[in-house]
């Protein structure tokens, strides 16, 4: 089964796919469909690929029923865990951050201080929760704008792609 991300259905329009920003790979793409459909049954709505005011691009952004804001880095391989040294630059932008993973990936690398997702284009099992820290209340409101804004321009140029991108 492809890992590509699902069609959906646009104001009762034929599905509609989203796609692929070629950078991810397609191991990578299996491991956030799990987490996407794991994170999706827990009530969360999901932002892939989000650039945050620190210039970081987070993998995946969540934001829970009560307003908890939730990031996602997916690592692939050991090789991808140790190319990105700069992860804990996510912390300041979530109230709670998880590496995600694929089983065959050693858990043993991905530090305590973060959760740990193991996943599959199936679906997805939190192994280690990730540590709550509240955010402060202007970087949640930062956050959620953000989200909101980025995941509202993202369904308005699928629906009218020829409307012209604005400013974020």
């Amino acid at each position: 089964m492809s890992a590509r991300p699902l069609p959906f259905r646009l104001n009762g329009s034929a599905p509609v796919q989203l796609p692929p920003d070629g950078r991810q790979s397609e191991a990578a793409l299996a491991i956030r469909r799990g987490v996407c459909r794991r994170l999706r049954a827990e009530g969360y709505c999901l932002v892939p690929e989000l650039t945050l005011a620190s210039g970081r691009r987070a993998d995946l952004a969540a934001v829970g029923r009560n307003g908890e804001i939730v990031l996602v880095e997916i690592k692939s391989s050991i090789a991808d865990f140790r190319a990105d040294g700069k992860w804990p630059i996510y912390l300041r932008h979530a109230d709670l951050f998880y590496f995600a993973t694929a089983p065959e990936v050693p858990q043993a690398i991905f530090p305590a201080e973060a959760g740990l997702i193991v996943a599959d284009s199936y679906g997805a099992e939190i192994v280690r929760a990730a540590p709550a820290a509240k955010l402060p209340p202007a970087t949640r409101k930062q956050m959620l704008i953000l989200i909101a804004r980025v995941g509202a321009a993202r369904l308005h140029d699928l629906e009218d792609p020829e409307a012209g991108r604005g400013a974020l």
